[in-house]
């Protein structure tokens, strides 16, 4: 009988919550509540990255992404991230066939998985480059080339 009650009891585990950042466990049944860690933006900063749109099949297929975080008073660009998405394309390195950003401390341009080192000339002419040069991989891509 005691061996029974000792399983019974062993199975009757309170079952784990799933935690959160701002909730932690500080026994079997005690939550504590935690303030949550905010990353703090200078309010001199705007983000601009808008919703990623889905280019036809017909035209190619895939997704171009634009994040761009400037500061507010200058419009100086701080750090940027282009990048054309298309997995029928090229499979690795997430799908991206395409890129140009600065995340790693230089400007620099992805291309198929290779990452060379590229010379920032300003946004708005790295934006036009950027259009045409994934305009010309998915028409390429459309015609079988």
């Amino acid at each position: 009988m005691e061996a029974r009650e000792q399983s019974a009891a062993s199975t009757l585990v309170p079952a784990q919550p799933r935690i959160r950042n701002v909730v932690a466990l500080t026994s079997a049944w005690n939550f504590e509540i935690m303030p949550i860690k905010r990353r703090k933006l200078s309010k001199s900063v705007e983000i601009y990255t808008p919703k990623d749109a889905l280019i036809p099949a017909r035209l190619g297929g895939g997704v171009p992404k634009e994040s761009v975080t400037r500061e507010s008073p200058s419009k100086k660009v701080i750090s940027y991230a282009l990048a054309y998405v298309n997995p029928a394309i090229y499979a690795g390195d997430n799908g991206r066939v395409l890129g140009y950003d600065n995340k790693h401390g230089f400007s620099h341009r992805h291309f198929m998985g290779q990452v060379t080192a590229e010379a920032f000339l300003g946004y708005a002419a790295l934006y036009e480059r950027f259009e045409r040069e994934w305009q010309e991989i998915a028409i390429k891509f459309v015609n079988g080339e």
